[in-house]
């Protein structure tokens, strides 16, 4: 395939950031600026049998693979579209039986080298850039990811060598995982959540801003880029590569470590909602700058071993933590106001125990205080208030409060069709529910 470029936009050396999208054309808020199919993608473990491995749809009537039992597909057509990526797994699984367990990171890269090997020209996905331009950034990796690496490998190796022929050497392996821990993306659904990972070289291109004028969104295993602000001839493309709700230092930290680069984009160098996303309560005695940082770590601990336990789906752990973020909630609200970020991310944590737990009610309290303070600390058009009001929306019709559940769904209607365009089923399924209540 030749290099036939994606029409309205072009590579470009974007100053101090190196390769960047820019575009030569005007383009409208929500309207799509490119499209890009993945290079290679793997639907993650826990979504099996719930969404077809090769288009990612989502419905009750799957039927599996007849060898592993574990691939699930919409039909024939899917079954044989899959084949040349899930037959090195098929036999895999086969062979290893309940102690397969790669990670997902793995199974992504086991089916990129697979794509490169049967791959000889320009693929679809790399209009603009190819997957072996993707920086690697070896060189700012420290130990700890070094590690990761190297188990990444050894996994790798240990349950698809016997699967695939002469895997690349250790050199250029090092270099592949770190090429797509760096580069890849997480496809998720209308409510964020996780169905698997994928490479999209052209979207890749696109560098990092906090204050994005494109959104990322999926419709199966393409990744669809519409436009978030209006966007003129000559200005840069930028998309963000983390979650916006947090202050300027946590956001420069968490891109300096996954990206190796420190932002300056408007946002981070006014810093001009960090006060709002930082808001302290008024009181006689305001604390001390140390007893903030103190009670921030404290909360980013917390959140983390939420994340840890509902990873592994560890039900006990999950009460425990539930408790202890309860007190961090009841001990962080006499400093902190409830629209602070923190307090926003430990009722989110919550929320997601209650919704796991089927505890309707408490989801539902706590989505009704985090909702209005999204809408102000993240972009117009973000995902994270779409996921919220629609989580919220559906909560409310579940506990038969229809208008409070309508309105709700419209909310999250106005970013949708935005950000996933008026055509996207996602849409479609909204609005379906919508009508229903009349």
């Amino acid at each position: 395939m030749k290099n036939e470029g994606i029409e309205g936009t072009e590579r470009f050396q974007s100053p101090g950031k190196g390769n960047g999208l820019r575009a030569v054309r005007h383009f409208a808020l929500g309207e799509l600026v490119f499209a890009c199919p993945a290079y290679s993608y793997v639907l993650t473990v826990n979504e099996r049998g719930a969404h077809c491995e090769h288009c990612f749809t989502r419905k009750e009537d799957l039927f599996k693979c007849g060898k592993c039992k574990q691939a699930y597909y919409c039909n024939i057509d899917c079954q044989r579209g899959d084949w040349p990526m899930h037959k090195l797994e098929c036999v895999a699984m086969c062979a290893y039986g309940e102690n397969w367990c790669p990670s997902e990171t793995v199974r992504l890269v086991a089916r990129v080298i697979m794509k490169q090997r049967v791959t000889t020209e320009r693929s679809p996905s790399e209009r603009l850039l190819l997957l072996r331009e993707f920086e690697s950034h070896l060189d700012k990796m420290d130990s700890e990811k070094e590690e990761m690496n190297q188990a990444d490998i050894a996994a790798l190796h240990h349950f698809y060598s016997r699967h695939i022929r002469d895997l690349p050497d250790s050199q250029a392996l090092t270099e592949l995982f770190a090429q797509v821990n760096c580069n890849g993306f997480t496809i998720e659904d209308e409510e964020l959540s996780h169905l698997g990972s994928a490479v999209f070289p052209d979207v890749a291109l696109m560098n990092h801003s906090c204050s994005p004028n494109v959104i990322v969104t999926y419709k199966g295993t393409v990744a669809e880029v519409r436009a978030v602000k209006e966007i003129n001839p000559g200005e840069e493309i930028f998309n963000s590569y983390i979650d916006l709700l947090y202050p300027t230092e946590d956001r420069r930290e968490r891109l300096l470590d996954s990206y190796f680069f420190t932002c300056q984009c408007t946002e981070c160098t006014t810093k001009s909602k960090d006060k709002a996303k930082m808001e302290i309560k008024k009181l006689s005695s305001p604390p001390e700058t140390e007893e903030i940082q103190s009670m921030v770590h404290y909360a980013k601990n917390v959140i983390e071993e939420f994340r840890r336990a509902k990873h592994y789906k560890n039900i006990l752990l999950l009460m425990i933590i539930s408790f202890l973020s309860s007190l961090t909630h009841h001990k962080m609200g006499a400093i902190f106001t409830d629209t602070n970020v923190y307090m926003l991310h430990m009722m989110y944590q919550a929320m997601g125990v209650c919704l796991y737990m089927q505890d309707w009610d408490g989801a539902m309290s706590y989505g009704e205080k985090i909702v209005q303070p999204y809408s102000v600390h993240y972009p117009a058009y973000s995902l994270n208030v779409a996921s919220m009001y629609l989580k919220l929306g559906r909560l409310y019709l579940g506990l038969e409060k229809k208008a409070q559940g309508v309105k709700a769904l419209k909310k999250a209607l106005a970013v949708m069709e935005v950000a996933h365009g008026k055509d996207h089923h996602y849409v479609a399924e909204v609005k379906r529910e919508i009508e229903e209540q009349k």
